[in-house]
C-alpha cells in the first residue's frame, strides 16, 4: 500500500496503489497550505479503497513549491557571501544576449539583491592552490554584519559561493562553521556541496536558489510529515528529485533545489515505464496539466538527462532568460500551455496563450470559482471537447456560459469574432505552441520527432495529443490508464537514486588515472550514502537490493565552450586511461556531430556517479489488433480542427471498452479525470494493459 502525491499549479494528484489496484483523485491545489490539499486527497483515496492509513508502506511526494517560490520570489530573506571581486556575478550573468536583436533587452533580476551580497578576500585558484588564505577575523566581522537587522528583517538563510570552491571547499566549510557558531538558527548552503561544478554564474545561482527556498521547504516538509503522522500514517515521507530518484526528507531539506523539477520527473518515469511495457525505444513524453506542458525524449526506455537547466524564464520561455540551476535533471522542455493557461490578444492583434495561468485560484472562468480570463479549458468546453456531465473533478461544475463570456470579453470583442471562433483560435494556438516546442527540442537533440511514439498524460494532454500528433506527423499515440495522474503514478515507479557530480579538469594526453579513480570513488561513496540512508527508512521484504552504478565523464575539445557526456564502465582506470577516454570521446562526438576532429587536445571537465536501486522487471505487452468496432449510443457536437467544422462525435466511457475494441473518430473517450479526443482522421484500439492506442485511420487501414 503506497501513495504518490503530486502538487501541481492547478491540481494536486493523489494515487493509492494496493493489491486491489490503483485509486486516484484530483483536488484543487491549496496554495496557502499545500499539505491540506494532499491530506484531502489522501483521505479520499484511502476511503475509496476501504483501507487503513496505518498500513501505508510508502508516501512519495513531488511538489512545485520550490519552483513557485523561485518564480514568485517568495522565498527567505537570503544573503550571498562570495569572493571579493565576484559580488556581481549573479547580476552580470554570462553577458550573453538571449534575444540578440532586442535593443531594449533587460536581463532578469538576480535572486539576491546587491545590498544582500557580501564578500571576503579569500581566494583559491583553479588548480586548488590557495592564492589568498582564509582570514578568520575578517570572516567573524562579516558574521556580525549578517547578524544585524536589515530593513527590520534578519537573514533567514545564507548562501556561500567562493571562486573555485568546486576544487577545494575548505574555505566555504570554515565560513559555515563560524556562521553557525554565531547564528545557529540560520540556514546555510555552500556551493561545494550543493553544486561542486565549474562556471561561477551557474554555481552561484544554484547555491543562491537552494538557500532561498531552504527554510520554506524544510518547514513545509516537516509540517507535512507531522500532519501525516497525526492522520495515522506510520511510514516516512520520500521525495522525488529532479533526476528521477527518491530521497529522504532530510536530504531534500538540505538540497531543496533538487526538487525544482520533481513533479515533471515523475511524469517522465511514468512514460518510460509504459515505453518498457510496450517495447518502444523512441518515445515523446507529453505531459499537459493545468499550468504547463512538458515534453521529454525517452530513448531505450530511459529519459534523457542533463546536469543543468533553467527555471523562471522571463521571455516566453526563451533559453538564457531564466535562472540556471546546475543539478542533475531529467531533460525536458516546459512551456506555459496548460488547461489553465490564460489567452488574450497582443498588440499585433494575434491570439496568445500563456505563460500566465489561472491556476486553482481563481481557476478558469468555467470553474465558477472567481476566474474571469479566458483559458484553454474554457475553449475546450465551448468547442464541445469537454462536457460538464463528464468533467469529473470533484466540486467543480463547468459553466459553458461563463466560458463563452470570458472568451467574448478577452478575445471576441477585440477581434470581432464569436466565442466559438475565439475558442478555435485559442486551441489551435496552444496546440501549435506545443508542437513547435517539441520540434525545437527534438532538433536540438538531433532527433526526427516523426519517428517517435507519443505517450500523453496529465489532465489536459489526452484532449490535445491527437492534434499534436497531426502537427508533428506522428503515427502513434498512447493514452495510458490513469493518464490524468500520470506523474503521481510515476512516483511509485521511481527508484531510490542519487547522482553526485564534480568538476575536475584532466587532459587525456596527460591523464592522472589514480587521481581520477580516487575522485570517482569519492563520488560513489557520496551517492551510495544518500541511497543507503533512503533505503534504511523503507520496508524491504527481501532485504536491501543490490545497487546499480552509472559513471559518466563530460568531455570536449580544448577551447570548446560546452561538453558532451561519455559513459564509463565499472572498471577503474589504468595507465592507459587517457587513451581509453580519447577513443570513447571521439566515438561519442561522431554520434553527436557526425565526425570527430583530428589533431585537437581533448579534456575531461566534469564527472558523475549515479547510484540507484535496479529497475523492476516489467511484463511486455503485445500489440493488440482491432477485433470489433464499438457501437455507441451517445454523441455530441464537437469542433474538429482537421476538417475545420463541427462534427457529430461519439461519446464512449473508457470503462465500457474491452481489449481489442476499435473506436473510430470523431469521438471522445471520457473517464472520471480526463477526456481523450479523436479527430475524424484517427481511431483508437484498447490494448491489453488498458492503454488506448491512437493511430491514423488511413495508416491503420
Amino acid at each position: 500500500m503506497r501513495i504518490g502525491a503530486d502538487v501541481g499549479g492547478t491540481f494536486t494528484d493523489v494515487v493509492l496503489e494496493t493489491d486491489n489496484g490503483l485509486f486516484s483523485t484530483k483536488v484543487l491545489t491549496t496554495y496557502d497550505a499545500p499539505e491540506q490539499g494532499i491530506l484531502d486527497g489522501v483521505h479520499q483515496v484511502v476511503a475509496d479503497a476501504g483501507a487503513d492509513l496505518a498500513d501505508l508502506e510508502a508516501f512519495i511526494h513531488g511538489t512545485t513549491l520550490a519552483t513557485n517560490a523561485l518564480i514568485s520570489r517568495t522565498g527567505a530573506r537570503t544573503a550571498l557571501v562570495t569572493t571579493a571581486g565576484f559580488r556581481d556575478t549573479i547580476e552580470m550573468r554570462t553577458e550573453s544576449r538571449f534575444e540578440q536583436y532586442d535593443l531594449n533587452l533587460v536581463l532578469p533580476t538576480p535572486l539576491i539583491e546587491r545590498r544582500d551580497r557580501h564578500v571576503l578576500s579569500e581566494r583559491i585558484g583553479a588548480d586548488g592552490s590557495v592564492l589568498r588564505p582564509f582570514d578568520d577575523n575578517e570572516a567573524r566581522a562579516l558574521v556580525e554584519i549578517l547578524a544585524e537587522r536589515v530593513d527590520g528583517e534578519t537573514y533567514e538563510s545564507v548562501a556561500v559561493g567562493f571562486i573555485h570552491a568546486y576544487v577545494d571547499g575548505s574555505h566555504e566549510r570554515r565560513f559555515r562553521d563560524l556562521l553557525l557558531e554565531r547564528l545557529p538558527d540560520v540556514a546555510v548552503s555552500i556551493s561545494s556541496e550543493v553544486s561542486p561544478q565549474m562556471r561561477e554564474f551557474e554555481r552561484f545561482n544554484t547555491v543562491c536558489a537552494n538557500a532561498y527556498v531552504q527554510p520554506l521547504m524544510a518547514s513545509y516538509l516537516g509540517e507535512l510529515e507531522r500532519r501525516l503522522q497525526a492522520a495515522g500514517a506510520r511510514c516516512p515521507v520520500s521525495l522525488i528529485h529532479s533526476g528521477g530518484g527518491l530521497m529522504t526528507v532530510e536530504t531534500a531539506s538540505r538540497f531543496p533545489v533538487r526538487l525544482v523539477e520533481s513533479g515533471p520527473a515523475g511524469g517522465a518515469i511514468f512514460a518510460a515505464d509504459i515505453a518498457a511495457r510496450h517495447g518502444l525505444d523512441a518515445v515523446l513524453s507529453y505531459d499537459m496539466g493545468g499550468t504547463t506542458a512538458k515534453i521529454c525524449l525517452i530513448e531505450d526506455q530511459t529519459p534523457r538527462t542533463a546536469k543543468t537547466f533553467e527555471v523562471a524564464r522571463t521571455h516566453r520561455f526563451t533559453r538564457g532568460s531564466g535562472m540556471p540551476i546546475s543539478i542533475p535533471v531529467i531533460e525536458m522542455i516546459e512551456i506555459g500551455a496548460g488547461g489553465g493557461s490564460i489567452a488574450g490578444v497582443d498588440v499585433l492583434g494575434q491570439i496568445r496563450v500563456g505563460p500566465l495561468s489561472a491556476g486553482s485560484e481563481p481557476g478558469p472562468a468555467s470553474y465558477g470559482l472567481g476566474g474571469a480570463a479566458p483559458t484553454v479549458t474554457d475553449a475546450d468546453l465551448v468547442l464541445g471537447r469537454l462536457s460538464a456531465d463528464t468533467f469529473g473533478a470533484p466540486g467543480i461544475d463547468l459553466s459553458e456560459e461563463a466560458a463563452r463570456t470570458a472568451l467574448d470579453a478577452g478575445i471576441g470583442s477585440t477581434l470581432g469574432m464569436t466565442s466559438d471562433t475565439a475558442a478555435e483560435g485559442v486551441v489551435e494556438v496552444v496546440d501549435e505552441n506545443m508542437a513547435n516546442a517539441a520540434r525545437v527540442h527534438a532538433v536540438e537533440n538531433g532527433k526526427d520527432v516523426s519517428r517517435f511514439t507519443v505517450i500523453a498524460f496529465g489532465g489536459g494532454a489526452p484532449l490535445h495529443a491527437g492534434r499534436l500528433c497531426d502537427k508533428l506527423d506522428v503515427d502513434e499515440l498512447l493514452i495510458p490508464p490513469g493518464a490524468s495522474v500520470g506523474s503521481a503514478i510515476g512516483f511509485l515507479r521511481a527508484p531510490v537514486a542519487y547522482e553526485a557530480l564534480r568538476s575536475h579538469h584532466a587532459l587525456t594526453s596527460d591523464f592522472d588515472h589514480q587521481a581520477a579513480n580516487r575522485m570517482l570513488a569519492e563520488l560513489a561513496d557520496e551517492a551510495t550514502g544518500v541511497v543507503t540512508a533512503a533505503l534504511a527508512t523503507t520496508r524491504q521484504a527481501d532485504g536491501p537490493p543490490a545497487l546499480e552504478t552509472e559513471r559518466w565523464v563530460f568531455m570536449r575539445y580544448a577551447g570548446q565552450g560546452w561538453e558532451i557526456p561519455v559513459r564509463l564502465d565499472a572498471a577503474p582506470f589504468d595507465h592507459l586511461g587517457g587513451e581509453l577516454l580519447t577513443n570513447r570521446f571521439e566515438k561519442a562526438y561522431e554520434e553527436f556531430f557526425g565526425r570527430a576532429i583530428a589533431g585537437l587536445a581533448i579534456e575531461a571537465i566534469g564527472w558523475s556517479v549515479r547510484v540507484a536501486t535496479p529497475r523492476p522487471p516489467v511484463d511486455r505487452i503485445d500489440r493488440v489488433a482491432a477485433s470489433r468496432d464499438v457501437a455507441t449510443q451517445r454523441s455530441r457536437t464537437i469542433h474538429d480542427p482537421t476538417t475545420g467544422t463541427p462534427v457529430t462525435a461519439s461519446v464512449v466511457e473508457r470503462d465500457d471498452l474491452a481489449v481489442g475494441d476499435r473506436l473510430p473518430g470523431p469521438a471522445v473517450v471520457v473517464e472520471p479525470q480526463t477526456t481523450t479526443w479523436l479527430s475524424s482522421t484517427q481511431q483508437a484500439v484498447l490494448q491489453a494493459d488498458g492503454c488506448l492506442l491512437v493511430t491514423r485511420q488511413e495508416a491503420a487501414s
